[in-house]
């Protein structure tokens, strides 16, 4: 597998960190106009974690249960944390107070969690950077849209409330280096050599040391896992992710409700289902490739790929986690017109399947409209981007005409050729959601509530 050859009209802007700033302000003007918008408990669970990390010592993190939002993220999330206690009780010292913040919803909590949100995304467009700035303006620019402007990261991160910018930025920031073939600062990566497998196997080693070292001494390792693998909150997150596991359960309850109807002892089923499409994923072949012949510039779809397969087939896995897969796929869309299809129908699939965590109905227009917004762009700059490139080929081909045939062949004729499109079967899949939606959020409690009064008279 090789990367497709870049066409030779698309040059670079001499100031990129000049256009990324114009994207990122636009990005942040939208954040900041969503401060008061809805937040779930995660708000409260970030905020008491501020509090736990500052007003307890590193042995009591992972073991204190003064509220039900306990620690349950590595040790260097809870060190993050810490950090942001010492500005939070310079703002208001009740934030950081482990008893009397319980609960705290005042405006200085509120403004300074969803600040540090924002700020914090300054790592993720510092990863984009690192990643675009070498490619054409017009392949930098569409990618920096897809990232920065990203719905499902403003919806899970500056409306639910999370810290996945920030993460997802550390994640971009190692696979631009490892693309540069830094595989020890880049954190991972195929080494030869015996010196160079120790060197790697020595960072490994102490970034494990130095997050869980203290927790060993203390004796409090246990603890630590046993917060970060909850194994007893079951094989399925509460909002269901669009993976496997979604046929494994309906089969399961399905038996059930089958075979407690022919007489069989059987306990049905009660648990509701819960929001979630079941979408199709990138057929890339490519760990046999990855494995026989590594390449720096392919580790971004590699990692996607690897993404993809555990968001399918883990524990446990929130629907939020198809970030992971669809961030990187954003990187490689650009590359060839299967690829953005498929990152086109995933990304949708993915910003869909966030829709259940905002819940109340003032927030459905801010949703609606950052995914149609999101489909527009995608599918306004996947046009721009290989029209482009169709139009380059061919002028290209034109030229080697003219010089057998003396014939002038305008490099115009084939661009519609190469208009983005995703087919039959993938506009029928989109449509899909909107009549899922339609029936879900007007058509059914409608209907439902017809039937109930019906039933009353």
């Amino acid at each position: 597998m090789t990367a497709p050859e870049k066409p030779k009209n698309q040059i670079s802007s001499p100031n990129p960190i000049s256009d990324l700033a114009w994207f990122s302000i636009i990005a942040a003007c939208v954040k900041l106009l969503l401060i008061p918008s809805y937040h779930s408990t995660d708000f409260q669970v970030r905020r008491h974690w501020l509090a736990l990390t500052h007003s307890l010592s590193l042995p009591n993190w992972y073991s204190d249960e003064t509220s039900p939002w306990t620690l349950d993220y590595p040790p260097f999330f809870a060190h993050f944390e810490r950090f942001l206690s010492l500005f939070a009780k310079l703002v208001d010292p009740t934030i950081v107070d482990l008893h009397n913040g319980l609960n705290y919803k005042s405006p200085s909590v509120i403004i300074f969690q969803r600040l540090t949100v924002i700020l914090w995304d300054t790592v993720l467009i510092y990863g984009i950077y690192r990643l675009g700035r070498k490619l054409g303006s017009r392949e930098r620019n569409l990618i920096w849209v897809l990232v920065v402007w990203s719905p499902a990261l403003l919806i899970v991160d500056h409306l639910h409330f999370q810290y996945n910018g920030f993460l997802m930025g550390i994640l971009l920031v190692s696979l631009s280096l490892l693309e540069e073939g830094r595989d020890l600062t880049g954190g991972e990566g195929w080494v030869r050599g015996f010196g160079r497998l120790v060197a790697m196997g020595t960072v490994v080693v102490a970034v494990f040391v130095a997050a869980y070292g203290p927790f060993v001494y203390y004796g409090r390792i246990q603890q630590v896992f046993h917060r970060m693998f909850p194994f007893g909150r079951g094989l399925c997150h509460a909002y269901w992710a669009p993976n496997f596991w979604v046929f494994y359960i309906l089969l399961d309850k399905e038996l059930a409700f089958m075979l407690a109807k022919l007489g069989f002892n059987i306990q049905a089923p009660t648990a509701s289902f819960t929001g979630g499409l079941v979408g199709d994923t990138s057929p890339f072949a490519v760990l046999p490739m990855a494995w026989r012949s590594p390449q720096p510039r392919m580790i971004t779809r590699w990692v996607a790929y690897a993404y993809t397969c555990g968001f399918l087939f883990g524990w446990h896995v929130h629907e939020k986690a198809s970030l992971h897969f669809v961030i990187p796929l954003a990187i490689v869309a650009t590359q060839s017109m299967e690829d953005a299809r498929h990152y086109f129908i995933l990304s949708i699939v993915s910003c869909y399947s966030l829709f259940p965590l905002l819940f109340e109905a003032q927030e459905y227009p801010i949703k609606v409209l950052l995914l149609l917004l999101h489909s527009i762009l995608m599918w306004l700059g996947f046009s721009s981007q290989f029209s482009q490139i169709t139009s380059a080929k061919a002028q290209a081909t034109g030229q080697k005409k003219d010089d057998k045939l003396g014939l002038k062949v305008s490099p115009g004729i084939s661009m519609q050729k190469g208009a983005f499109d995703i087919g039959y079967i993938g506009m029928s899949y989109i449509f899909g959601f909107l009549v899922v939606e339609t029936w879900g959020r007007f058509l059914h409690p409608i209907i439902l509530e017809a039937v109930e009064l019906a039933s009353c008279g």
